[in-house]
């Protein structure tokens, strides 16, 4: 449609141009000759004597035999030897023979409908007296209808030319979209995330390229998800184990009336009831891993430090023999304080963990900054870059409790609230845990509490 457009806007301003030109052209040759016929009247005069309107000037003097020459009178007479009963003059021609109008120049039809003229009327030194050229229009218009016609044929053959070429460089251009879009419903239909091939470095490359990173997110969501069953069935698997061994041995104990010793009988049952703690603790910790975002999110102030100690009086309580040092400076949070609770006793369980007996873990929070160093053997350089990531645990952690969980909720609640978390080694060997959030010393004035993943405008105090 635009190729068809063009072309007929080419085409009509070249029909246009190529017929005002020819009417120019035409207009200035007959209005020469008129005024040079006028300028010769005087000898023309002697020539023939009195104007007669019967008389008839020699084409010689026009320089040409395809003009009708003749006089406009102000009487209102038309003289043009054998010619005047096929002209019909108007006003415009009088008005030149009455000296109210220097130039007359239009196109008049013959009365017989002998076809179109083109009529040039100037005065002369005669009073009263016009000269009037007609020249037929027939050969130029002969000229324009082949122009048209020409113009026509070859608009219409490169209308179907661009529209040919147009619909082959759209069906060559679209061929990567009708791939990718049929890429998409493979995808769709057989759940393969095999990536598609990218050629070229145009647009349609671009979003060819983009998908693929599309499908390797989902790849790697997929696996992520696949890897979290596995390993949850895997986890799952162990104390779910152990407690119905010792359920079988209660049962039987009871049912074949040899009861066991009150010692193994209380043996079993604070076994059964570690495992189930460890698998209460590994149900939540799936739970909380398993939704990108909290069911309710309960932002508020949370003094940090509280929580804080909170975190290591429960702790205290699970590991009574290792001793914790704190130190906590005031910093609050906007935040779920529940959430981060959870988070700084995983850190606590972590340190108590790898502790040795006797051992002392030192907590440290400044300016948002929680330190938990403990005494253990520390972490492996090759194991820094995974201890947060799900499931993960080093060859070492392997025969410890634990489900690999943990550090992955820490992680998470730091992330939630705008923070971060990262692990490397303390001065004294073991292990350093750092716990990063952002917030103020002094809590915000009460209002519409912000998303703290958002960040804390609170001003320098959030670089901390």
């Amino acid at each position: 449609m635009a190729v068809g457009l063009a072309v007929t806007m080419v085409a009509l301003g070249a029909y246009a141009t190529v017929r005002l030109q020819l009417q120019s052209s035409l207009d200035a040759s007959l209005t020469e000759r008129a005024q040079s016929v006028s300028s010769q009247l005087d000898s023309l005069v002697n020539q023939l004597g009195q104007l007669d309107p019967d008389q008839e000037v020699p084409l010689i003097l026009l320089g040409a035999t395809d003009v009708r020459v003749g006089f406009v009178y102000s009487n209102g007479v038309v003289s043009f030897k054998g010619w005047s009963d096929r002209v019909r003059l108007d006003d415009r021609e009088f008005a030149v023979a009455q000296g109210t109008s220097d130039l007359s120049v239009r196109t008049i039809r013959a009365a017989d409908g002998g076809g179109d003229y083109r009529v040039v009327t100037v005065p002369t030194r005669q009073p009263g007296v016009a000269i009037a050229l007609a020249q037929s229009l027939e050969p130029q218009q002969r000229v324009l209808g082949k122009l048209g016609l020409v113009t026509l044929l070859f608009g219409i053959a490169g209308i179907v030319i661009a529209g040919v070429a147009g619909w082959g460089v759209a069906r060559n251009g679209l061929r990567p979209v009708r791939r990718l879009t049929g890429a998409a419903e493979d995808i769709a239909r057989t759940e393969r995330l095999a990536p598609i091939p990218v050629e070229g470095a145009d647009e349609i490359a671009r979003l060819a390229s983009a998908f693929n990173q599309m499908l390797a997110s989902l790849a790697a969501s997929r696996d992520r998800q696949r890897r979290l069953v596995a390993d949850a069935g895997h986890e799952l698997r162990t104390p779910l184990t152990s407690m119905r061994t010792n359920i079988e041995l209660l049962s039987q104990s009871d049912s074949t009336h040899h009861a066991l010793p009150p010692e193994a009988r209380a043996e079993l049952l604070e076994d059964v009831q570690a495992q189930l703690e460890e698998l209460t603790t590994l149900v939540g910790d799936l739970v909380e891993l398993a939704r990108d975002e909290p069911v309710t999110r309960a932002f508020e102030s949370v003094e940090l430090s509280e929580v804080l100690d909170q975190a290591v009086a429960r702790v205290r309580r699970r590991a009574p023999s290792v001793t914790f040092e704190v130190d906590a400076d005031t910093w609050y949070v906007d935040g779920e304080g529940p959430a981060l609770e959870r988070a700084l006793t995983n850190l606590l369980d972590n340190a108590a963990k790898w502790s040795p007996a006797g051992g002392t873990v030192t907590v440290s929070l400044a300016r948002g900054v929680v330190t938990v160093d403990d005494q253990g053997p520390g972490i492996a350089e090759a194991d820094l870059p995974h201890v947060f990531e799900r499931f993960y645990r080093s060859d070492e952690s392997r025969s410890m409790p634990g489900s690999g969980l943990g550090l992955s909720i820490v992680a998470q609640a730091a992330q939630r609230h705008g923070g971060s978390v990262e692990a490397g080694r303390a001065p004294s060997g073991g292990a350093r845990l750092t716990f990063r959030v952002p917030g103020a010393p002094t809590p915000k004035p009460s209002g519409p509490p912000a998303d703290p993943a958002a960040g804390d405008p609170a001003g320098p105090d959030d670089s901390a």
